[in-house]
Parts: structure tokens; C-alpha cells; sequence
């Protein structure tokens, strides 16, 4: 198993093709959720994801939000209960800290998936809300490095 941080166009074709596949099997098949997930933002996203032969087992995107707040988002774990989703969310608060150098960051999670956003130093920050079909919450987590510890 290898973890993996590229920038769009580091990423091979094969690469690519896994991880939208993936995010398809998620979040529009298993969640039965017709959305566009190709949304314009993955050019300018560093794709975080653990690998092995050829397939994908945990994935996230990070990008700035804005001038200060990265924001992450597509997070995944294709085989639930090893333990990826939160590795490779760890792997995406330390990239958004250490080389983005965010001050905070953001994200957007469905509400059934707040516990395990709050494990990792994520506070809500907003009422439900209607994604897709799909009840979210908006999540920050401040960057101070001891916060770093507490994932």
C-alpha cells in the first residue's frame, strides 16, 4: 500500500480514470446520488490517496477555498472499516498544514459522517443543509501545529 499526493497533472491516465471511477462508485452508485462530480475543481486540487496495484482505497482532494482556508472534500475509503478514510484524512489536514499552510480548513460533510470529521479536530459550524439530496454540515479545523497532535 502506497500513499500518494499529486497535483492533477502529475497524476497518470490510469491514476485518474481510479479515482473518478471510485468517486463514482461512491458517491453516485452506493449513495445513489446523480450529481456532476467532475466539477471543474480537480485541476487545481492535490489528489491524496493510498493505492495498491492499480487500485484505490482512500481518497481525498484538498484545494484553497481562499486566500487562507483550504477546503477538502471527495474524502473516501473504498473498503470501510481498515481504517483509510481516516488515514488518508489525516494525510490531507497534514498536507493543508504543512505545505499549503493554511490557517483553517474546511469542509462540507454529509451528517451522518460528523463523528468521524470531529475525531480529526473538525467542529461544525453551520445548520443542516440540503447537498445533492443529501443532509451536510459545514466543518472547520484551525491549523495551530499542536492541533496536529490531536489526529
Amino acid at each position: 500500500m502506497e500513499l500518494l499526493i499529486r497535483r492533477f497533472d502529475e497524476l497518470e491516465n490510469r491514476q485518474l480514470y481510479e479515482i473518478l471511477k471510485v468517486r463514482s462508485e461512491v458517491f453516485v452508485v452506493e449513495q445513489t446520488c446523480v450529481y456532476l462530480d467532475i466539477d471543474g475543481i480537480d485541476p487545481d486540487a492535490v489528489h491524496i490517496f493510498y493505492e495498491d496495484e492499480g487500485k484505490i482505497y482512500g481518497y481525498l482532494r484538498v484545494f484553497w477555498k481562499d486566500a487562507e482556508t483550504a477546503q477538502i472534500g471527495r474524502v473516501l475509503s473504498k473498503e470501510r472499516g481498515r481504517g483509510f478514510g481516516y488515514k488518508v484524512l489525516r494525510q490531507g489536514v497534514k498536507y493543508a498544514v504543512e505545505v499549503m499552510k493554511a490557517e483553517k480548513i474546511y469542509l462540507e460533510a454529509q451528517t451522518y459522517a460528523i463523528g468521524f470529521y470531529q475525531k480529526a479536530g473538525f467542529e461544525v459550524v453551520s445548520e443542516e443543509f440540503l447537498e445533492d439530496g443529501i443532509p451536510h454540515v459545514k466543518m472547520i479545523r484551525l491549523t495551530a501545529p499542536e492541533e496536529l497532535k490531536k489526529i
